[in-house]
């Protein structure tokens, strides 16, 4: 650890400890002596042990659990296959799993949030996985059984690994009760459309009528194939920041990352203090999303007006404004998370007063405009897809409109000639 700097060599210690012995085991001093620092050092830097597990938890890149190539012959085989190599990852470190559980009590708002948002991840690598080896061999969506067997797989660890207990006499044993739980009990294959819905699907379409939309709600931009692009009138979008503004400095905040970072509303409640970066030559939010995290631009100029600076501007102004030391970025006044409901509210009164007829525009024509402003700017598709986090295929009628606006704009000049 010689050419690392004291906040290195606290973190990999802590790291190597909490890997060994867990973190309910693991001792400030021990982290400090590990690390060759003194303990008040650690305290300075991170407070305490479960401050240093936190920025360790900040700095692992979300990989999946295997890279390698998977059975994809008989789904027996291949579910069983793909439990030995997520057993194997977790059994590496038994007491790290069941530390990090146990200890959960004693975690900070924001340690809570970025570790639910790992799991569900997690959850959603697991389920592609498992779509794909398992196919139409069972009856349960893909995440249903993901969500099962995550639970099943670190329950099994915990007490197989750190007690004197077994729960089966053979790991073999519990390979087959799972084959038999969640595969079809002849192996035949089952009708897609007969699977019954999972808990998030149930979710999502309780959001469509209130998105208007008439597909599955994801993150991604992507409006019906009947739908047009519903992107603003910069005029509008300038006089909606503008009331956000008299409101008060969060909503004009707020609707910044809604026009000038692309952000779907549904993706502003999870977002903390710490998923905002500002610099002199960049300002950018990180999107914890759990089907595709991502780092998005904050944009200074959004159509054709510019609103302060990477560093001084209507969210950096707001995070200056704050005395209170909650984790997440847009609060309410006694500091809970702003919820989603709270955010529809807001955006209603934003276009109080603004002659745009009826219906009043949807959040989601802010995402829209957004994407087909980046397209104009000369953005491409693909750059495009890594920050909305979608395919490129799916932003094709984004590109649509970017072009028709275009064509517009070059007959108005030819007019004025």
């Amino acid at each position: 650890m010689a050419n690392l700097s004291t906040r290195q060599r606290l973190t990999q210690a802590a790291l190597d400890l909490f890997l060994s012995q867990g973190v309910s085991q693991t001792t400030t001093r021990q982290i400090a002596d590990q690390a060759g620092v003194n303990e008040a050092t650690l305290f300075r830097n991170f407070g305490n042990k479960y401050g240093l597990l936190l920025a360790k938890q900040q700095d692992i890149p979300e990989e999946p659990i295997t890279k390698q190539s998977l059975n994809t012959g008989q789904p027996a085989a291949a579910l069983k296959s793909y439990v030995e190599v997520c057993l194997q990852t977790l059994e590496q470190f038994p007491h790290f799993v069941r530390s990090v559980i146990g200890e959960a009590d004693h975690y900070s708002e924001e340690q809570v949030q970025l570790l639910r948002s790992r799991l569900m991840a997690l959850r959603q690598e697991m389920a592609h996985h498992l779509d794909h080896l398992l196919g139409e061999s069972t009856r349960l969506p893909p995440d249903d059984i993901a969500s099962c067997l995550g639970a099943l797989l670190v329950g099994y660890v915990v007490i197989e690994n750190t007690s004197d207990y077994a729960l089966w006499p053979e790991r073999e044993d519990f390979l087959r009760v799972l084959s038999t739980v969640f595969l079809s009990a002849d192996g035949a294959a089952s009708p897609q459309a007969a699977r019954p819905k999972s808990h998030s699907d149930a979710m999502a379409s309780q959001e469509q009528p209130h998105q208007g939309q008439a597909h599955q709600v994801t993150n991604q931009p992507t409006p019906r194939r009947d739908e047009a692009i519903g992107d603003l009138p910069g005029v509008w979008v300038h006089q909606v920041i503008k009331q956000a503004k008299a409101i008060s400095i969060q909503d004009q905040a707020i609707a910044l990352v809604l026009f000038g970072a692309g952000l779907r509303l549904e993706e502003i409640p999870g977002l903390l203090r710490s998923h905002h970066i500002s610099d002199k030559s960049q300002h950018v939010l990180r999107v914890v999303n759990p089907t595709a995290p991502r780092q998005v631009p904050i944009n200074q100029w959004v159509l054709g007006k510019r609103y302060g600076s990477y560093t001084s501007n209507p969210l950096t102004k707001w995070l200056k404004s704050r005395k209170d030391g909650a984790a997440h970025l847009f609060v309410t006044e006694s500091g809970a998370p702003l919820s989603l409901q709270d955010l529809h509210s807001r955006w209603e009164q934003w276009w109080q007063g603004i002659d745009v007829g009826t219906p009043l525009p949807k959040p989601i024509q802010a995402q829209q405009t957004w994407c087909v402003e980046m397209l104009m700017r000369g953005m491409s598709l693909e750059n495009l897809s890594l920050l909305a986090g979608c395919e490129v295929t799916e932003l094709q009628p984004y590109a649509q409109r970017g072009r028709e606006k275009s064509a517009i704009a070059a007959a108005t000049q030819l007019d004025k000639k």
